[in-house]
């Protein structure tokens, strides 16, 4: 099995299982960052990256190769102004700093000397809701935790409002944080109102472009094999919106399947924000049967059967046509930034070690968590909350310490500098 191959089978498990559910009535926002001490030199690997996600999908990012936050989703580029994305690549700018010091900071904590190894910290927060019959979603659940070169470090329990610490290592950080009452305050504010504010409004922006449904264009086309005696049957869909769809290859009327040797692309996406799906299956060339090719697109109301006419067509080039290409590099590109499983890629090529030389002392406490939030209401506001760094006077006014945003909600106050 080659690398990218097993980049997808160790990835996808983790990906589903720790990014949270996508359902008709349930939905979720979460934010993925991921910090390397030092690059790695493998292609798609930065040594800083960020993400945001609703429902499992990506809708902006931002890598320290390209220093930019920029939307991953048409709607996004749409609904939200040229400020919300200058303001939000200010914000990941910020939160790239704080990991570089973090970082530096647990692998001194940790006796880690050799700086030839790589080490990895990771920050995952965000909240999911459900859809009460009135419409609006109500908070669920909110998570904020960290990782640490691929085991557990810190994790913030939100209904008794105290930080979870399941290493030794991790104790002067948790000690450290759960004695700034308004980091606290912030945090569970940040997972049960502001993250929900941001998902409403994300899910509402989606919902109305799920209103503007795309229609698809449908192809049906032989191609030869090697074989002079066989060819290869495609219909193709592409261009539609959303991206749920039906499709069938038919001889004769009747549905053909899997048994019948019928592969699928499954529904991938175009360049444009659109979807596309092939399916295809290999037929004798001496085959006179009727083969058609049916395709329901419920959305944009659709439903076409396209009946083969036995010609040999060149396989067309409709928009988006390198959409596989594409959505493989996309899947790709999510999954080696999400969690465990880039550690697991870096060990397992001995590009990182195991844990590492633990000293299980308490070294420097680990600098503030990213703590507050931009108010949802304002129309440039940031979605994630605001990286700040507590003053070690504890006695100063919250505002003084930096965890507050500024009245208006449009950017983030950071006092302090970046020293612990």
């Amino acid at each position: 099995m080659n690398f990218t191959k097993t980049w997808i089978f160790l990835f996808l498990p983790f990906l589903w299982m720790n990014v949270g559910p996508a359902g008709g009535d349930t939905h979720s926002l979460h934010y993925i960052y991921t910090a390397l001490s030092k690059p790695v030199g493998l292609p798609g690997i930065h040594q800083f990256t960020a993400m945001g996600l609703l429902d499992n999908r990506m809708i902006d990012y931002f890598d320290s190769e390209h220093q930019k936050k920029v939307p991953k989703q048409e709607w996004m580029r749409e609904r939200l102004p040229a400020d919300y994305w200058d303001k939000g690549t200010q914000s990941r700018k910020s939160k790239q700093q704080w990991f570089k010091v973090n970082i530096g900071i647990l692998m001194e904590r940790m006796r880690q000397n050799d700086s030839s190894t790589p080490h990895v910290l990771q920050w995952m927060h965000g909240c999911e809701a459900e859809t009460n019959p009135d419409g609006k979603l109500r908070f669920v659940r909110g998570m904020d935790m960290y990782n640490y070169d691929g085991n557990d470090f810190l994790s913030f329990d939100d209904k008794n409002g105290v930080w979870v610490a399941p290493i030794p290592e991790a104790q002067p950080t948790k000690r450290k944080w759960d004695g700034v009452q308004v980091l606290k305050e912030y945090t569970k504010g940040y997972l049960e109102n502001e993250c929900i504010d941001w998902l409403s409004k994300f899910v509402n922006y989606e919902d109305k472009q799920l209103r503007s449904a795309s229609k698809p264009d449908v192809y049906v086309f032989g191609k030869k094999v090697k074989e002079g005696t066989n060819l290869i049957l495609t219909c193709l869909a592409t261009g539609f919106y959303p991206k749920d769809i039906e499709l069938w290859i038919k001889r004769n009327g009747r549905v053909l399947t899997a048994d019948d040797g019928l592969k699928s692309s499954g529904v991938v996406p175009n360049n444009d924000e659109t979807f596309q799906r092939r399916d295809y299956v290999e037929i004798l060339k001496s085959d006179l049967s009727k083969f058609s090719c049916e395709v329901v697109h419920k959305a944009s109301n659709v439903n076409v059967i396209s009946v083969w006419d036995h010609s040999m067509f060149i396989d067309p080039e409709p928009p988006g046509n390198m959409g596989i290409i594409i959505g493989v590099v996309a899947v790709i590109l999510v999954l080696v930034i999400v969690g465990v499983p880039l550690v697991l890629i870096l060990k397992k090529r001995g590009i990182i070690g195991g844990d590492g030389n633990k000293s299980g002392g308490s070294g420097s406490p680990l600098n503030p968590s990213p703590t507050g939030s931009q108010r949802s209401d304002s129309p440039t506001g940031d979605s994630e909350p605001c990286l700040t760094v507590v003053s070690e006077n504890q006695n100063q006014p919250a505002e003084q310490r930096g965890l507050l945003p500024n009245e208006n909600g449009e950017r983030c106050e950071q006092n302090g500098g970046d020293q612990v």
